[in-house]
C-alpha cells in the first residue's frame, strides 16, 4: 500500500482491534459470570437446615447406670465406701459363710446357677446375690465396715419382673454400737434421697433371711392413684427392700466376735427400683439393647447425679 493508503487503512484497522479486543473482553467476562453460576447452583447449602447433633447431645446412659450413680452419691453422703467383688463365686463364700448350711432349704430359693464339679469336687456358682461381697469385705478389713456393694447377680427365673440376669446393691455395716435403730435411719434417708421427697413413711415387717437376725422387709408409703405410683404420699405400701441385723454365725465365720462387734444389712433390686422411680413397665427392656428405649428412657451424659443439684436434675 502506499504511505497515504496505510495511514488511512492503519486507523480503521486499529479500530477494529480495539472492537476485537472490547467483543473478546466482553465474552470473557460473561462466560466467567456463567462458570460461577454453575458453580454456585452445584454448591448450594440450603442453611435452614438443622445442624447435625453432636455425639455428646445422642449418647444415653443406661438407667441401670444412671441409678448405680445415684444410689452410690447418696452412701457416699453418709459416709460409705463402694465394695465389688467377682460374679464367680465359690459355693462357701455364697452360702455357707452366710449361714446355708449344706441341704438346707433356704439355699433353694435362689435357684442358682451351678458350674460343673471341679478336680476336688467343689462346684463354683453364679452368685445368687452381692453378699458374698460382704463375706470377702469382712476378711480382707477390720471393724468398723460401711460399704455398698452394687453389681450383677443371677438366678434362674424370667417373667415381666424377673431376669436371669439383674442387679442388686446391698450394705453393710459392722462396728460395735449399731443397731436396728440406726439401720432405720439410714434406710429412710435413702429412700428419701432417693426418691426426692420430703418425708417417708417405711413399715418394717419380720421376715426370715439366714444371714441376718432379726429380719425384717421394709415396705414405703405410696400413692397408686391413675395407675402412677408415688412416694411419700397415699394410702397404699409397697415392699421396697430386705434388712436386718447380720447374723452371729456369719460374723463368727468371718473371724469376727459377736460379743464385740455387730452390725446391719440390707439389699435391694436395682432393676426394681429403677422401674418404680421412673415408671418402667417392663423389666426385659433393659436388657434388650434397644437403641430406642434408651433414648427415650436414657439420661444425658454428662448430668451426672448429685445431692446438691438434684439426682434426676
Amino acid at each position: 500500500m502506499a504511505p497515504e493508503e496505510r495511514r488511512e487503512a492503519g486507523a480503521a484497522i486499529n479500530l477494529a482491534k480495539a472492537r476485537v479486543t472490547e467483543a473478546l473482553a466482553t465474552r470473557r467476562e460473561r462466560l466467567k459470570g456463567a462458570a460461577l453460576e454453575t458453580k454456585l447452583s452445584a454448591e448450594t447449602v440450603d442453611v435452614t437446615l438443622p445442624p447435625r447433633i453432636a455425639g455428646l447431645d445422642i449418647g444415653r446412659i443406661h438407667p441401670i447406670t444412671q441409678v448405680i450413680d445415684e444410689i452410690t452419691a447418696i452412701f457416699a453422703d453418709m459416709g460409705f465406701a463402694i465394695a465389688e467383688g467377682p460374679d464367680i463365686e465359690t459355693d462357701d463364700y455364697n452360702f455357707t459363710m452366710l449361714n446355708f448350711p449344706p441341704g438346707h432349704p433356704a439355699r433353694e430359693m435362689h435357684d442358682t446357677f451351678f458350674f460343673p464339679p471341679d478336680a476336688s469336687g467343689g462346684r463354683k456358682v453364679l452368685r445368687t446375690h452381692t453378699s458374698p461381697v460382704q463375706v470377702r469385705t469382712m476378711l480382707a478389713q477390720k471393724p468398723p465396715i460401711r460399704v455398698v456393694i452394687p453389681g450383677r447377680t443371677y438366678r434362674n427365673d424370667s417373667d415381666q419382673t424377673h431376669t436371669p440376669m439383674f442387679h442388686q446393691v446391698e450394705g453393710l455395716v459392722i462396728d460395735q454400737s449399731s443397731h436396728v435403730g440406726t439401720m432405720k435411719w439410714v434406710l429412710e434417708e435413702f429412700c428419701r434421697a432417693f426418691f426426692e421427697v420430703p418425708s417417708v413413711k417405711m413399715r418394717f415387717r419380720p421376715s426370715f433371711f439366714p444371714f441376718t437376725e432379726p429380719s425384717l422387709e421394709v415396705d414405703i408409703q405410696c400413692s397408686r392413684k391413675g395407675g402412677e405410683i408415688r412416694f411419700g404420699e397415699g394410702d397404699d405400701w409397697l415392699e421396697i427392700l430386705g434388712c436386718g441385723m447380720v447374723h452371729p454365725n456369719v460374723l463368727r465365720n468371718c473371724g469376727l466376735d459377736p460379743d464385740v462387734y455387730q452390725g446391719f444389712a440390707w439389699g435391694m433390686g436395682i432393676d426394681r427400683i429403677a422401674m418404680l422411680k421412673y415408671g418402667m413397665p417392663d423389666l426385659r427392656p433393659f436388657f434388650d439393647a434397644d437403641v430406642r428405649w434408651l433414648a427415650h428412657y436414657g439420661f444425658r451424659p454428662l448430668d451426672l447425679p448429685s445431692l446438691a443439684g438434684g439426682l434426676s436434675a
